[in-house]
Parts: structure tokens; C-alpha cells; sequence
């Protein structure tokens, strides 16, 4: 029998080529690309038709520093790290976007995300 880590990146990557197989983004509508790490939280905007990446704001970015100072959970980060795209999303002029979740379930920090986008304005 296969070994429990290995059944989950088996699975992981099968959830990869899933979703990256619907996604795609345009300039009009681009790819919002969340990823995460033990302690951060990466965001991008994505043109898929030309291979740009439009804007991109991680955890710890300086953008973030001030905001984040009071905050101590990984999902409250999240939340304002989706807050900040859609920002910055909306100052060039981008409403709409298509999500990708990467690997990676809809829940905890990835949920945090999006929800925050949500709020700032952004639309899915």
C-alpha cells in the first residue's frame, strides 16, 4: 500500500490538472491565483492570453506591512490579502476575475481570500 503522503500528492495533483484544465484568464477577466505555504499567502491576477501576471501580493508584502500588524490568525491574513487584490485590482480598472484554487481545497485560508475580495469588490 502506497504511503499516506504520497495518496495525498497523488491526489493534490489530480485536483491540479482539474482545475487549471477550466481556468482560464483573459485580459478582461483575469485568473485570481491563490496559493499558500505553512506561514504565507500568495495572490496574483493572471492573463493567461498573454502570460502576464497583472499584480501580485503575498502575506508579507510591504503593502501589507502596516495593515497586518495587529493581526495574529493566518486566516484573518488571508482575508486582508484578498482585501488588498481587489484594491488593487479595482485602481486598474479589473472587476471581474475567474478563481483558482490551485491544489488546494475551498476552505480555511483559501476561503479567507476570497471572501476578502468579495468584500472589496471583486466579482467571481
Amino acid at each position: 500500500m502506497a504511503d499516506k503522503n504520497v495518496i495525498k500528492d497523488r491526489k493534490a495533483a489530480r485536483r491540479r490538472r482539474r482545475v487549471r484544465g477550466k481556468v482560464h484568464g483573459s485580459a478582461e477577466r483575469p485568473r485570481f491565483s491563490v496559493a499558500k505555504s505553512l506561514n504565507r499567502v500568495f495572490a496574483q491576477l493572471i492573463d493567461d492570453e498573454n502570460h502576464v501576471t497583472l499584480l501580485g501580493v503575498d502575506s508579507t508584502s510591504s503593502v501589507l506591512k502596516a495593515e497586518l500588524d495587529d493581526t495574529k490568525s493566518k486566516i484573518e491574513k488571508a482575508r486582508k490579502v484578498g482585501e488588498v487584490v481587489a484594491r488593487l485590482a479595482k485602481e486598474k480598472g479589473i472587476e471581474q476575475v475567474v478563481f483558482d484554487r490551485n491544489q488546494n481545497r475551498f476552505h480555511g485560508r483559501i476561503k479567507a481570500v476570497a471572501e476578502g475580495a468579495r468584500e472589496g469588490g471583486l466579482k467571481f
